[in-house]
């Protein structure tokens, strides 16, 4: 392992790369079976369409690497979270349930957004902790499926967050804490109210509800391979909790076997349960207040079951650094106070009055995007792995005399290509960031 220039590697010892994806019961957490139909339902649910799959040619080439493309997912069911698809098919999942079971009937997307099964649906509550992504699925889901919703939010999380969960209807209730402590205190509220928890974490004697959420995610990877013409070598997914890494994990491998690409799971270090938990080899939690600037990572433990698929399916682990990399081209000591949240709930964009303002503080002021990444080779990649697993400091990036700022440069320009074409942004996005 090597920590420089605002990051930090870890190659995962334990990655079974040659082991088939269903030895050890992987296939009982989530299987290509099971999201056959998570597929099935969710393409019939009102709105649905396939996000795109952005390439960045010029930022590829900076990096000397084949291609470079992300998963945009701003403009999933019109939610603006890269969470979009798990926690509102499991309510679609946890209300089908229920009718079955009421009334012995298999509902349709179409009998729950009729309002058909009103009489059962409406008389539900789901419930779940968040840091403003997740929730505001589960907050979709029920608005869209006919049931009431109580969202559970840090003291931390901003109010445009707030706003976004509430405009589906749901009650949001703000804890003291951290979002482990508000998955603590939803549970215990839940039993005594009689909610269900509609949570894309997993704990003892919980997992059914999160393995549904996890299965969702699964869709964003399917449509990205029919999406591309090659099966891409690299793939970086965000950690959190693990939910959405082993959602996309799972399907490569089973998908894929032993030619599945080489996946890497990153997440703030100040937010860092996977990454202690690779370095230790069993469920470690994260240190410290969590304080970070990727609001929606801040989660300080991993789930056990996306432990269960991450612990052999992911070959590195990475700790991004966000202080360094937001304060890059700031004055010394004037990093943090010129951050902030605006009302539109975009998160940490700095005035753009303000002198010192580099090209990738631009860039890190826009919401983060799920990404996938293809490079051209093995053995030309951004970076080089070792055999001892280090990361090689003479990478690409340093090699480079402007550094990120350059790369910034290039993703902004790529990005406002796009805008010009009116490719994939809402209106009111896509006219801010012209008038720029």
């Amino acid at each position: 392992m090597l920590a420089s220039a605002g990051f930090r590697l870890f190659a995962n010892p334990r990655a079974a790369r040659t082991a088939p994806y269903g030895k050890d019961g992987r296939e009982a957490i989530l299987s290509l079976a099971a999201f056959g139909e998570a597929k099935r339902e969710i393409m019939s649910w009102p709105g649905y369409k396939p996000t795109p799959l952005r390439s960045l040619p010029k930022l590829a080439a900076r990096a000397d690497v084949g291609a470079i493309l992300y998963k945009d997912e701003a403009e999933r069911f019109g939610i603006g979270s890269f969470k979009a698809l798990g926690g509102a098919y499991a309510v679609f999942k946890l209300l089908r349930k229920t009718i079955w079971e009421q009334k012995n009937i298999v509902a349709s997307t179409l009998d729950l957004t009729s309002g058909r099964y009103a009489d059962l649906t409406s008389h539900i509550t789901v419930t779940c902790a968040t840091d403003g992504n997740h929730g505001r699925s589960v907050a979709w889901g029920a608005h869209t499926f006919g049931c009431r919703c109580v969202i559970y939010i840090p003291e931390t999380v901003s109010e445009g967050r707030c706003q976004a969960i509430a405009a589906y209807g749901a009650e949001v209730k703000r804890v003291a804490g951290t979002y482990d402590d508000g998955v603590r205190r939803v549970a215990a509220d839940a039993a005594v109210q009689g909610w269900t928890v509609v949570s894309d974490t997993s704990y003892e004697g919980y997992t059914d509800v999160p393995r549904d959420v996890m299965q969702g995610y699964s869709l964003m990877v399917d449509e990205a391979l029919e999406q591309t013409s090659a099966v891409p070598s690299h793939v970086f997914v965000q950690g959190g909790v693990g939910g959405l890494a082993a959602g996309v994990c799972s399907y490569l491998w089973e998908r894929y076997g032993t030619r599945r690409p080489c996946f890497v799971v990153v997440e703030p270090e100040k937010a860092d349960c996977f990454y202690r938990s690779a370095v230790a080899g069993r469920p470690t939690p994260a240190e410290g207040a969590l304080d970070t600037i990727m609001a929606g990572l801040a989660c300080g433990e991993v789930s056990p079951l996306a432990w269960r698929v991450l612990e052999t399916g992911e070959a590195y682990q990475s700790g991004i650094e966000s202080s360094e990399v937001l304060g890059r081209g700031l004055p010394p000591g004037r990093r943090e106070d010129r951050v902030r949240c605006d009302e539109e709930d975009r998160p940490f964009r700095l005035d753009r009055e303000q002198p010192g303002r580099s090209a990738a503080d631009e860039v890190l002021a826009r919401p983060p995007r799920a990404r996938i990444s293809r490079h051209g080779s093995e053995e030309r990649g951004v970076e080089r792995v070792h055999r001892e697993g280090e990361l090689d400091s003479r990478s690409a990036l340093e090699k480079r005399p402007d550094g990120i700022d350059g790369v910034a440069r290039d993703l902004r320009g790529e990005h406002e290509d796009a805008l010009r074409g009116g490719r994939g942004l809402l209106p009111q996005e896509r006219n801010r960031l012209l008038r720029r």
